[in-house]
């Protein structure tokens, strides 16, 4: 059988159990009982030695086994157990007690990797339901054998295991891994220009994944290295947080690599809050972090780790708690080898939001600004939509490293490869499009090619960041003491606290009535006044002396409270009256007219006035606002936390602005002719259907 046929056969197996478990837990019984049975498959030839051996060395007197049973089957794990599958259907009865004894049997390291998949309980189910035997003997009967089924198409079996799983539970299979031509763009991206590296005599190279899922990253790039220098060692790291998951990349790592070195290497966890690979730097990194996950779960973790700054792995910023893509990122950086040392190279795919979600002084600003200040951010490539199996939404592979090639420092090169793709025979899920082996080789010939195109722009790092300012224009107000006005007063707080007292009881409502009597004199002050006052006020001082002498005449004191209250109330905005001034005499700042400008950063150097206010601010404001609104201004308190200068440094990455295609409307003269044909259409269309009744 292919793995197509092999993986719709263990689907099969859902026939037995649906009624038994429900869609969204079939995973609890094919997924481990699909390893355990490769388990059994690879461990066959060697079974009767292991267990010969086993006999000898007890006899022996010799405790410690492990090595000498681990040199035995030829793999770093073992079983010891009488049971196989075969000897688990010779006895029906005590199929349920056999099986737990026959996975007692592997080496420890082995069984904490099925315990992750807590399969005693499902054990307990099958068993009760009267399902167990059925289905161990159904496993029996498929041959996973490495001679009939390699390593590479196992791999593939258990991510399309994996696939069917988290589509009957409506969950996000990108979570677990990537479709393999994705895989394989990525791996070619992070290993490009890596030849002659990777061809030095006796080169041993490092490869990690933080959310590695089943491992399908790690594995590709170890063939990819393996064709591009066979005789290059790559070691493989990873962690996984999802225990499935982890349990199925470790056993079949162990089943991969004899010395088991690789499989231990994968770690178990959460990666954001509890880093098994702290210290460790790695030569290539490479991720595909959930889309849109929150990550509450790790924040306690995260924000201390922030507040570390650089001694730790979140310093430059923390993205909106409801995705986490971004910190994925910073602990990739965070792993990376020393230009000194070396270098490091990596590659991530995330979706579009990393690119320009949050505005200037955000966390995810800042980000993207630590990333092109370091110069890391090598290429960006747009993929085709509708590659995923469990979205169709546009998705980004960020190529970063920090040896940049001379021609390649201070600059960013963006790769529109939206157009490279293949529909597929047959969907999988939301997956209708491939990127095909010739797509790869354009996209792979345009990063090496670094040039303007049609599908390729190269840009400077400053071309991506802003500094934004905050633009002010004076308040102006007109005051009037009319009955409508007057009318606002009463519910301006200011006003009605006059009347209220936390007080209780007898003083309380005294407190009430003296209040409800100031309201009053108020009120009374204020309608002698004239409705008209030189007909409008359009200066707030002058309105504040006619309301200073009308009380002083009434014997009436207002606190501040109260008179500001009376000011909000009375006023309307006008744009021809004065310039409403504190008490220094400095224009007030008209919060409904504030805004907000970006400046795009200059390539070379941006000097800053006495106000420190940078020239490119100074140009841009005197050419693009002054001229609209000369009464306007720059706030000199919103400052950069970083510079010090004058707006804040924001940077994102607009991908459509840079590859914006004009397309000009067509003529007014052939719309208009349609729209008549269209007329004629619909009239005839009538003429026929009043006839037919008729």
């Amino acid at each position: 059988m292919n793995h197509g046929e092999i993986v719709s056969f263990l689907w099969g197996v859902a026939d037995l159990i649906r009624d038994t478990f429900k869609r969204g837990k079939y995973q609890d019984v094919i997924l481990p009982l699909t390893v355990l049975r490769r388990l059994d498959c690879v461990l066959a030839d060697k079974k009767e030695k292991v267990l010969k051996r086993k006999s000898e060395l007890k006899t022996k007197g010799l405790g410690d086994l492990d090595s000498q049973l681990r040199r035995t089957s030829g793999y770093a794990f073992y079983n010891t157990s009488l049971y196989d599958f075969d000897r688990l259907m010779a006895d029906s009865t005590n199929v349920a007690a056999n099986l737990r004894n026959y996975i007692a049997g592997f080496s420890p390291n082995m069984r904490e990797v099925l315990e992750k998949f807590d399969f005693d309980n499902t054990i307990s189910k099958l068993d009760e339901a009267g399902l167990l035997f059925q289905v161990l003997e159904r496993f029996r009967r498929v041959e996973l054998h490495p001679d009939r089924v390699d390593n590479p198409t196992m791999g593939t079996i258990f991510e399309e295991l994996l696939r069917k799983f988290n589509e009957a539970m409506n969950e996000n299979p990108g979570e677990h891994f990537t479709p393999r031509d994705v895989v394989h763009l990525m791996v070619d991206l992070m290993l490009a220009g890596e030849e002659r590296r990777l061809r030095r005599k006796g080169v041993v190279c490092t490869i990690y994944d933080p959310c590695c899922g089943s491992g399908g990253m790690l594995m590709t790039t170890k063939e990819h290295v393996a064709a591009i220098s066979p005789g290059t060692e790559l070691h493989l790291f990873g962690q996984e947080v999802n225990p499935e998951t982890w349990a199925v990349s470790k056993s079949d790592l162990f089943m991969k690599d004899p010395t088991g070195r690789d499989a231990e290497n994968i770690a178990y966890g959460s990666t954001l809050s509890n880093d098994k690979h702290s210290g460790k730097t790695f030569d290539y990194l490479i991720a595909n972090p959930p889309y849109g996950k929150d990550w509450k779960r790790d924040q306690e973790a995260v924000e201390a780790e922030h507040e570390r700054g650089d001694a730790g792995r979140f310093g430059p910023g923390l993205p909106r708690i409801s995705d986490g893509q971004l910190l994925f990122m910073l602990h990739m950086m965070a792993h990376v080898k020393e230009p000194k040392e070396g270098g490091s190279r990596l590659a991530i795919i995330m979706n579009g939001s990393p690119l320009f979600t949050g505005d200037a002084g955000s966390g995810e600003s800042e980000i993207r600004r630590f990333i092109l200040q370091k110069d890391l951010l090598e290429t960006l490539i747009a993929l085709p939509e509708q590659l995923f199996y469990n979205t169709g939404i546009a998705t980004y592979v960020w190529v970063m490293t920090n040896r940049k090639a001379p021609e390649r420092r201070g600059k960013v090169q963006l790769i529109d490869a939206t157009s490279f793709w293949v529909p597929m025979r047959k969907s999988l899920g939301d997956k209708r499009r491939e990127i095909p082996f010739d797509g790869r080789q354009q996209i792979l010939g345009l990063v090496t090619g670094l040039q303007d195109g049609e599908f390729s722009r190269v840009y400077p790092t400053t071309r991506f960041g802003f500094r934004k300012i905050t633009v002010e224009r004076p308040l102006r107000l007109n005051f009037l003491a009319n009955a409508e006005r007057l009318e606002r007063l009463e519910h301006e707080r200011g006003f009605r606290a006059l009347a209220e007292s936390k007080k209780k009881g007898a003083a309380g409502m005294k407190e009430q009535a003296l209040g409800r009597e100031f309201q009053q004199s108020i009120r009374d002050c204020l309608s002698r006044m004239p409705a008209k006052p030189v007909k409008l006020v359009k200066d707030r001082g002058t309105f504040e002396q006619l309301l200073e002498v009308a009380f002083e005449k009434a014997e009436v004191t207002l606190t501040a409270q109260v008179r500001k209250a009376i000011l909000s109330a009375l006023s309307e905005r006008d744009e021809t009256a004065g310039i409403c001034r504190d008490k220094a005499g400095n224009p007030e700042p008209d919060p409904e007219l504030r805004d907000t400008e970006s400046v795009p950063l200059p390539d070379g150097a941006d000097p800053v006035d006495a106000d420190g206010v940078p020239a490119s601010v100074t140009a841009f404001f005197d050419r693009e606002v002054k001229p609209h609104v000369p009464d306007a201004w720059i706030d000199l308190g919103k400052r950069d936390l970083q510079d010090g200068k004058v707006g804040l440094v924001g940077c994102e990455i607009n991908f459509n602005r840079y590859f914006y295609k004009y397309t000009p409307p067509r003529p007014l003269d052939v719309i208009e002719a349609e729209i008549r044909e269209l007329e004629k259409e619909i009239l005839k269309g009538l003429a026929e259907v009043t006839g037919s009744a008729g």
